[in-house]
């Protein structure tokens, strides 16, 4: 395989945008799942998922005149991919919150950078931890925390079973991040490795669904759950993975895992602007503790606040 490209510790205003777009995207999952686990099982509701995003994706890249990879190693990593960024942590994710509080699993789905720096330090050579860095994600973590609401925590007590695998989906997130950027060094586009990796999920989930779920045994959806169904498909699955797999080719995947600090601000601004509720003192305070996270980790922080070398002029020259 061929040397992997060194990756930006500092992303461009477009990473950025693209960045804040996939928050907004993936935000909207909790609420597409919230709708769905009221009258689908888990695996019905992941595998609806990946299977609709997948006929998105492919059929976008035909449309476009792409064609997919055929070469048996890269869909090798497909499935590894697949299994690393949607099949495990989208299972115990919806598993998760239908028995915990949302405020306790977006904290939890919060630790995700946190444990990308630490994946990244050891199996990259230019994703390194640095002081900086691990300041960055406690002040994020930290703004997750004051913006939910510590008192979410509480709910940790009454159930361990659901945090920690809400935990393992941040774990499994963070080996992805990492694991995905192979994919430019095979030469595989960010619209083949989105369409790829979540086929290959694809696969890995319809037996599940059919032995678990049974899916011709259960009630006929409402609208509105097959609403939520094409809405978490289209959107916060086919449409992000795209920018996901853009992202993380450039930018690396500590800075793209960021996306997780962001979830929780774009729920809120999302509820404001359009549920009328309330912007808090906790909510301004949480902000300004994730902006100055990110900030620190991006690393343009750090340099504005080094002190800069002025070159001496000699008078005699």
């Amino acid at each position: 395989m061929s040397e992997r490209p060194a990756i930006n510790t500092s992303m461009s205003l477009v990473e950025w945008a693209l960045l804040i777009t996939l928050s907004v995207l993936w935000g909207g999952s909790f609420f597409f799942n919230g709708v769905a686990v009221r009258e689908l099982p888990t695996f019905t509701i992941v595998g609806a998922r990946v299977i609709l995003a997948a006929v998105v994706l492919l059929v976008v890249m035909r449309v476009m005149g792409l064609r997919m990879p055929s070469d048996r190693r890269i869909w090798l990593a497909f499935f590894s991919m697949g299994f690393l960024n949607n099949a495990l942590p989208f299972s115990l994710i919806v598993w998760g919150q239908a028995h915990v509080a949302s405020g306790v699993a977006s904290i939890l789905n919060a630790t995700t950078p946190l444990f990308t720096v630490i994946v990244a330090h050891y199996l990259t050579s230019d994703e390194k931890m640095t002081g900086g860095r691990l300041l960055g994600v406690a002040f994020g973590f930290v703004g997750v925390v004051v913006m939910i609401g510590g008192d979410a925590l509480q709910g940790l007590s009454l159930d361990v079973l659901a945090p920690t695998a809400i935990l393992i989906a941040a774990i499994s997130y963070a080996f992805a991040g990492v694991y995905g950027r192979r994919f430019k060094a095979m030469g595989v586009t960010p619209m083949a490795t989105a369409a790829g990796q979540i086929t290959a999920s694809s696969v890995m989930l319809v037996p599940l669904v059919l032995l678990v779920d049974q899916p011709w045994a259960l009630a006929m959806p409402s609208i509105g759950t097959w609403g939520a169904l094409v809405g978490i498909a289209v959107l916060s699955t086919a449409l992000a993975y795209i920018l996901y797999f853009r992202i993380l080719e450039t930018a690396g995947a500590t800075n793209l895992l960021l996306v997780t600090f962001l979830l929780p601000v774009s729920a809120i601004l999302l509820g404001i602007g359009f549920l009328d509720e309330i912007l808090l003192p906790k909510h301004i305070w949480g902000m300004a503790l994730i902006g100055m996270g990110l900030a620190a980790i991006d690393g343009r922080l750090w340099a504005m606040l080094r002190p800069h070398k002025h070159t001496r002029i000699d008078p005699k020259a």
